[in-house]
This record gives structure tokens, C-alpha cells and sequence, in this order.
């Protein structure tokens, strides 16, 4: 039996939900490039609110997937990085972009590989 048939399991319902929550992807897909400040993550998530960028990344530690670190020498400084969970996202994340550039358009229009035609 192939592990796409069946019942959802409770493990990839749990998966689906972290990955799935709002801003999670696009605050992964910066830190894919390496570490990041706060300030950075905003300017790469400009639509998300302070609220939501903070409460994100406390989420995110909490599961695993990036690891928050202060630096006291000199001016403090915060930085996040992916924890290799995180890290382990990045087939998951660039799958998700390769299906946006096809198929998730802004413009209104969708394309398909079955012909060329739109739908």
C-alpha cells in the first residue's frame, strides 16, 4: 500500500497545519537562505504585521522548525535560523513554489500542462 492511500493520519494532519498556517511558509522560505533579524524577515514579508511575524516565529521555535539566538556581545542581536527540521522543509517549500509559478496565478489566469489550456 502506497503511503498516499488511506486515512489521513493524525502525523501528516499535524504536518499540514504547521506548514499550511498563514506566513509559516514565507518566513521559512527567507530563512532557507540562511540566518536572518527580525528587520530582515519584515522587509522580505512586507504584507505581514509585526503581530504576526512575532507570534509566527515563537510558533515555529515552539515546533522545531527554527532556533532564535541573542547575541549579547556589543548591541544585543536576535537572529533566527532553520533547525534542521526546518531545513528538512526545503524539498516541501520549493515544491510548493514550483506549483505557484504553475498554477497559482495573480493575474487571474491558470495554466495547465493537459493542452495548454487554461481552466
Amino acid at each position: 500500500m502506497s503511503h498516499l492511500e488511506g486515512p489521513v493520519c493524525e502525523h501528516f494532519q499535524r504536518a499540514a497545519e504547521i506548514v499550511a498556517r498563514r506566513w509559516n511558509p514565507q518566513i521559512v522560505r527567507v530563512l532557507l537562505s540562511g540566518p536572518a533579524r527580525y528587520r530582515d524577515l519584515r522587509a522580505a514579508i512586507p504584507a505581514i504585521s509585526d503581530h504576526l511575524l512575532s507570534a509566527r516565529l515563537k510558533e515555529l521555535e515552539a515546533e522545531g522548525i527554527l532556533r532564535r539566538s541573542v547575541s549579547t556581545e556589543g548591541p544585543v542581536r536576535v537572529e533566527y535560523e532553520l533547525t534542521p527540521a526546518g531545513q528538512a522543509l526545503v524539498d516541501v517549500i520549493g515544491s510548493l513554489a514550483e506549483w505557484a509559478e504553475r498554477y497559482a496565478r495573480t493575474d487571474g489566469q491558470s495554466r495547465s500542462t493537459a493542452g495548454g489550456r487554461s481552466r
